[in-house]
């Protein structure tokens, strides 16, 4: 039996060196870390799956963590993955209305102390978890639904089994 991967942190910043002091914080955690230098890139890694939250900086040259942030959550494949935003842009009430207008779980402002992320990250990371579990019971629960309404369950020559007493 095939072994699934363990969902990874993608972190998303244009600075390497933040990159770097995001991935420093949140090794202690044990979970499988990836990283996107682009606003691009994180979209192209939170579309092939595995990511299980998603760390983002707001000011990016190409795409905006906001524009990255809308993109997922009106996605059906990306939008139940949490994504807290990280700004070095200071306090600013306007972006963090636009921030939390848009969905995101948390809203950060740097710099971050690697206690408080470790914790906001882990707490994001098993609640994303357990809602991509619930919704994936609650199709197979549908399709099982779907399929008894199609008809009754049949036995292995074809009939209908019976009804219990």
């Amino acid at each position: 039996m095939p072994t699934v991967a363990q969902p990874k942190i993608l972190v998303v910043d244009d600075r390497d060196d933040t990159l770097f002091a995001m991935e420093s914080a949140l090794a202690p955690l044990g979970f499988p870390m990836d990283r996107a230098n682009s606003g691009d890139d994180a979209l192209k890694t939170v579309l092939r799956g595995g990511v299980a939250v998603v760390l983002l900086d707001v000011l990016m040259p190409d795409l905006s963590g906001f524009e990255v942030a809308q993109y997922m959550t009106r996605l059906e494949q990306t939008q139940d993955i949490p994504i807290m935003m990280i700004t070095g842009a200071g306090q600013d009430p306007t972006l963090a209305a636009r921030a939390f207008e848009l969905g995101v779980a948390d809203y950060v402002v740097k710099p971050v102390d690697p206690w408080v992320i470790r914790t906001k990250v882990r707490y994001l990371y098993e609640t994303g978890r357990r809602l991509h579990t619930l919704r994936e019971r609650l199709r197979a629960y549908e399709r099982r639904s779907e399929e008894f309404r199609d008809g009754p369950p049949l036995g292995l020559e074809g009939h209908p089994l019976p009804r219990p007493a």
